[in-house]
């Protein structure tokens, strides 16, 4: 199961065979559905998509593969090469243009990559529009262009530059402010795009940056998704040059994590918390998250007088969410920053701002800011998923076992106990059962994960 086509856009392993893995054949078959929808949503004559990737190995090939895919079709392209995923949701709207794709598979290892499809606004497909994309695909109905009427390309590799001005421009950002602070930070890129981003970021807030993998090879240094596990080497390297934190993005730069100065995590599920405290303590409004996120948020959301709402696992969800409570902050828990007044997409340029004018504000160390929130310790699990196993009735009896607990089922199963919960669900992007929990202890958090995998182990016969 490695080629998962969902309505977000398609995902898989390079190389294989054509509907197993994510081949040269499938990127056209799914860059020409995306096309051909296009034609029939946006009802012009002659359309325009931007297109950028992550710097993953296989960017290129797919990227190739999309954009000669895409002027086949007639449709003309502005290709920002490498960039990351809210640089090309800014831009959509910036170029007029009818939609995006962004050649990224996020966190995913380097064998992976994806096509992450983008509307007009430069946010993502809703399930009805991917919905039909995967229907054309299947139907393989494709008609392609005349020579006269082929696409063109314009290369366009400035939007980097243009997406930080925008960050710098926001009504919250005053970087003469920062600049008084004197930080020193060090960024761990992972050998992708946001080793471009986000140092030339700090430089603009007259950041001292020390740079940790910030070539963009494709050559990952470590698994890529931000998790403590996996870095190691930037929490050492916070210690050993005395920084007042670290900075981690994932490849196309949608997440977030920092590392306290004294080379701790400072959790991915507070990288939301910290900016809503700062936005909110300025601006009074309400804030989404997912189901999957930490109650921090909506414990630091009531502080300021606000309202908190969760929504369905999904970048798309809780954007919908967001428009419909008039939330001035939102995101998911994994690090991903919502921010309206710049755009509706998880941004790490932005929540990097945002971190920035707090620090600066509040004074203090970051480690000191960690202990002024709520403590809460979040477990991340997961369970490989094997050809067979039935999901969706693993679910039904979990959650006919915790029947009598507060449940929610818009998105797997979350069962909220007084004190802690779980969150069931089947990933959208990899072949795994998620097991997220959260206690007010690590141990707690953990344990209560392990006892719910036991617990599925045993209806799955596993």
């Amino acid at each position: 199961m490695t080629l998962i086509k969902s309505i977000s856009g398609i995902r898989g392993t390079i190389g294989g065979k054509p509907g197993d893995n994510l081949t040269p054949i499938d990127a056209v078959k799914f860059a020409a559905s995306y096309g051909i929808w296009l034609k029939d949503y946006s009802k012009k004559d002659k359309l325009k998509v931007v297109i950028g990737r992550d710097a993953r190995l296989s960017g290129e090939m797919i990227q190739n593969l999309v954009v000669s895919t895409l002027i086949g079709l007639g449709i003309d392209v502005v290709d920002l090469d490498l960039s990351t995923t809210p640089t090309v949701e800014i831009a959509v709207p910036m170029e007029n243009a009818d939609g995006g794709i962004i050649l990224t598979a996020s966190h995913n290892p380097k064998q992976w990559n994806a096509l992450k499809l983008l509307n007009e606004k430069g946010e993502f497909l809703d399930a009805a529009q991917g919905a039909k994309i995967l229907e054309i695909a299947e139907k393989e109905d494709f008609d392609f262009s005349d020579v006269d009427d082929l696409g063109v390309i314009n290369k366009n590799d400035s939007y980097i530059d243009i997406h930080i001005d925008e960050v710098l421009n926001l009504s919250l950002v005053d970087a003469e402010v920062v600049k008084k602070a004197k930080f020193k930070v060090v960024v761990d890129g992972v050998n992708s795009t946001g080793g471009i981003a986000i140092p030339k970021l700090l430089k603009e807030f007259g950041v001292e940056v020390v740079e940790l993998y910030c070539k963009p090879t494709g050559h990952f240094p470590h698994n890529p998704e931000p998790l403590k596990e996996h870095l190691k080497d930037i929490c050492d390297l916070v210690v050993k040059e005395k920084a007042d934190f670290g900075i981690v993005v994932d490849p196309d730069v949608d997440r977030l994590a920092f590392i306290s100065n004294d080379g701790e995590m400072f959790g991915e599920e507070y990288t939301l918390v910290a900016c809503a405290d700062y936005v909110l303590g300025k601006t009074k409004g309400n804030t989404v998250s997912n189901l999957s996120s930490s109650r921090a948020l909506r414990d630091i959301t009531q502080k300021h007088g606000g309202t908190y709402e969760a929504a369905a696992v999904g970048e798309v969800n809780v954007v919908t969410k967001m428009k419909a409570n008039n939330a001035i902050i939102g995101g998911e828990g994994n690090g991903g920053i919502i921010y309206p007044e710049s755009h509706y997409g998880r941004d790490s340029l932005v929540g990097t701002a945002l971190f920035l004018m707090l620090m600066a504000e509040k004074g203090g160390t970051v480690a000191e800011l960690r202990a002024s929130y709520p403590s809460y310790y979040m477990s991340k699990k997961k369970i490989q998923l094997t050809p067979g196993l039935d999901v969706d009735g693993i679910l039904k009896s979990m959650a006919e076992k915790y029947a009598n607990e507060e449940l929610s089922t818009i998105d797997g199963v979350k069962i909220d106990f007084a004190e802690n919960w779980v969150h069931l669900r089947k990933s959208n992007t990899e072949p795994i059962i998620r097991i997220y929990t959260e206690a007010k202890s690590q141990i707690e958090a953990d344990d209560l994960a392990d006892r719910i995998i036991g617990e599925i182990k045993s209806i799955a016969g596993l």
